[in-house]
């Protein structure tokens, strides 16, 4: 299973996601996901510097990301895509993306804000993954428990 994080740069939000998504994997016991994140209009970029700030003070590390464009072939090998707006959901959908595999996780972009935009950004963006990693995890309908 993988699960591919789109925003519009892959600097901010979707590494951020990633991450803490990572995290709540990794704590359910689940190293088989495969995590991964990439942008419409990336281009090998670092991690934005609040980004990178927000996620330390939870002793995550994004400070060695470089951003990435989002492809056909990444679009392709992910089974779940989730975006951060319906605009990126239209882009990835233009690139081919399944739309059963869509989701839209509506998280405002920090990007050019402060320290504190992005710490709003981490905090939301955490609790889509504590969603997304209890799915991901639950056992499948109709499985004895």
């Amino acid at each position: 299973m993988t699960v591919l994080f789109v925003c519009t740069g892959n600097t901010c939000r979707s590494p951020m996601a990633a991450a803490l998504l990572r995290r709540a994997l990794d704590k359910r016991g689940r190293a088989d996901i495969i995590v991964e994140s990439a942008g419409l209009a990336a281009g090998g970029s670092p991690a934005s510097a609040n980004a990178v700030e927000a996620m330390r003070e939870w002793s995550l590390d994004i400070a060695g990301h470089r951003s990435r464009p989002v492809t056909p072939e990444l679009l392709r090998r992910a089974d779940v895509i989730a975006v951060m707006s319906p605009s990126h959901a239209m882009g990835v959908l233009s690139l081919g993306a399944d739309p059963a595999r869509l989701r839209v996780l509506h998280v405002p972009d920090p990007y050019g804000g402060d320290l504190d935009a992005y710490r709003r950004t981490r905090n939301v963006l955490e609790q889509a993954a504590e969603k997304l990693a209890e799915e991901l995890c639950a056992p499948p309908a109709g499985a004895p428990e």
